[in-house]
């Protein structure tokens, strides 16, 4: 063999993580990352929704049946109209989230991701033009609350079916079990400790600057960053892990 002849399974452009030379679906960023990112996302909308939309959320559905609970037993602040319309949508948007899995999730998870990550940058950003255009209308909370809570449910049911253990992007109370229960110190392996802490802080950084935006400046700004950062996210996941 001349010094400059390779063995046959060399790939010079194959992907260093072992996967096939050239395969479309490495191209990019890799789910876990790309999911933390959305992870911050979910924070900054719940801060959105909770703060400035009176007590709902969009994205954690678990805390939403809660408030809901709440607005039906009279406790002041909860509404049962704004909690009702978010989990509708909610549910509505992952009803839609698993027709995309079903038209794109045997084909390419890169251009499922890309195109579920693109629509919610889409229905995002027009909550965003909605706070800006209108802010204080009645029907304004009713448009951010039905946008917001529909993008979660379409990410939601994509997230879902991508499996990727311990990043749901929107509820914590798994991961956080997961954390303590499968730690060194309670006799486990403790292998995802780093991936769960980074869901816990992506969690609380999204809500902290979501909560910020939202008492010192408005309801669009964080729209508009999330809208952003989901689009930036969009164009650059790879379907690999």
């Amino acid at each position: 063999m001349t010094a400059d002849a390779q063995p046959e399974d060399a790939h010079p452009h194959g992907d260093p993580h072992g996967g096939p030379p050239d395969d479309p679906e490495s191209r990019g960023l890799r789910l876990v990352a790309v999911l933390l990112g959305l992870t911050v996302v979910s924070g900054m909308i719940d801060a959105v929704s909770y703060l400035g939309l009176g007590h709902v959320f969009t994205a954690n559905m678990t805390g939403n049946v809660v408030v809901l609970g709440f607005a039906a037993a009279g406790a002041p602040g909860f509404s049962i109209p704004h909690t009702a319309t978010s989990l509708a949508c909610f549910l509505v948007g992952a009803l839609a989230g698993g027709r995309v899995a079903g038209r794109y999730g045997g084909v390419s998870r890169r251009a499922w991701a890309r195109v579920t990550l693109a629509a919610e940058a889409v229905l995002v950003g027009a909550s965003a033009a909605v706070a800006y255009a209108a802010p204080g209308a009645a029907a304004t909370v009713y448009a951010l609350i039905a946008l917001t809570a529909f993008a979660m449910g379409l990410r939601n049911a994509t997230v879902r079916k991508l499996g990727v253990a311990d990043l749901t992007t929107t509820v914590l109370t798994m991961t956080l079990t997961g954390l303590a229960s499968d730690s060194r110190a309670a006799g486990g392996p403790g292998h995802r400790s780093p991936r769960r802490v980074a869901a816990v802080v992506a969690m609380l950084l999204g809500a902290a600057l979501g909560g910020w935006l939202v008492l010192h400046r408005d309801l669009g700004t964080p729209l508009l960053i999330s809208a952003a950062a989901a689009g930036v996210l969009a164009a650059v996941t790879s379907g690999r892990e």
